[in-house]
């Protein structure tokens, strides 16, 4: 799915007044947490929030690059002091902008000073090829995180939420055509596929600065995993912050839809090849994502078939 803004030409940078790149020490955000939504990327605003060495913008989510941060928000933004309110000043007028300025928005972050600081906006999972390439070409230092999760834990819990909220309908939770039918609307089906948003993010972003986390390590060992984001975003991971919330289960404790053993059998045939590139291409917990759905087996046998198809070919030729 492609989103689409009215967008200035990436060609002609030097007509859209993009040829100045933000560098280091520039006020611009040093990384960007892309998603995936419901997979811990309000535990990581949290945690950042509370760290010294950050200073985190009042509103997690801005949207920006996607929605030009023309949103509806539920919550009040968090306004403490001077820095809050001019960020906030600052984002109304950037938000009546008719297209993105990357200069503009670069400067949203000159609160932060000599700290550290980044936009968490897990609706970035969905931005497009073009979008992508010109964010990360005008800040070439920017760290890039996407915490995965399992996509059918992931996409239950999105529908569960859009369900609370009322951005969609309630539906019969047991009527597997029901579920399937929503699990096709595009603004759950775009979030669902992480080997495929890792891929797009991948294809822009230096491999030094981009790096996967799972949500599965924040369920198990959220100090671990706090400890390794910190590092890679050049924060002292010894200094404290938050609770680790190791509980932590992406609702909240709010109430989730029942998902009986019918369902969650045919959600996973749903997203079958997906775990599977999951495990081949992101690795680490995702290795594990296909056996909890009885795949392992046919996981192993597809990769057997390749590594075969491989040896064929090589006892062909030689």
């Amino acid at each position: 799915m492609r989103l689409t803004w009215p967008f200035k030409s990436r060609i002609d940078y030097g007509r859209n007044g993009e040829e100045h790149h933000c560098s280091t020490g520039d006020a611009c955000p040093d990384f960007l947490c892309v998603g995936a939504q419901k997979a811990g990327t309000s535990w990581l605003y949290h945690q950042l929030t509370l760290h010294p060495d950050f200073w985190m913008p009042p509103i997690k989510e801005l949207y920006y690059f996607d929605r030009l941060s023309r949103v509806k928000r539920s919550n009040p933004p968090r306004c403490k002091d001077e820095r809050d309110q001019w960020f906030l000043a600052r984002l109304v007028e950037l938000s009546a902008l008719p297209c993105i300025e990357l200069g503009t928005y670069s400067q949203l972050f000159a609160p932060k000073a000599a700290l550290l600081s980044g936009d968490i906006s897990p609706s970035y999972s969905t931005l497009n090829d073009e979008v992508i390439e010109r964010v990360v070409n005008y800040f070439p230092n920017l760290k890039v995180i996407f915490l995965a999760r399992d996509p059918v834990e992931r996409a239950w819990s999105q529908l569960s939420m859009e369900v609370r909220l009322g951005v969609i309908s309630r539906f019969d939770a047991t009527d597997v055509e029901q579920v399937i039918r929503n699990l096709r609307n595009p603004g759950v089906l775009a979030r669902s596929h992480p080997s495929k948003i890792v891929a797009r993010w991948k294809r822009y972003v230096r491999s030094d600065l981009f790096r996967v986390y799972f949500f599965d390590d924040l369920q198990q060992n959220p100090a671990e995993l706090r400890r390794s984001i910190l590092r890679f975003l050049g924060a002292d991971p010894d200094k404290p912050s938050g609770r680790l919330n190791a509980d932590y289960n992406g609702q909240g404790g709010r109430e989730k839809l029942r998902l009986t053993a019918k369902v969650r059998s045919r959600i996973a045939g749903f997203f079958e090849q997906e775990l599977k590139a999951c495990a081949s291409e992101l690795g680490g917990p995702a290795r594990h994502w296909p056996a909890r759905y009885g795949f392992s087996l046919l996981f192993f046998v597809w990769d057997l078939a390749d590594y075969l198809d491989l040896f064929l070919w090589c006892d062909w030729i030689a």
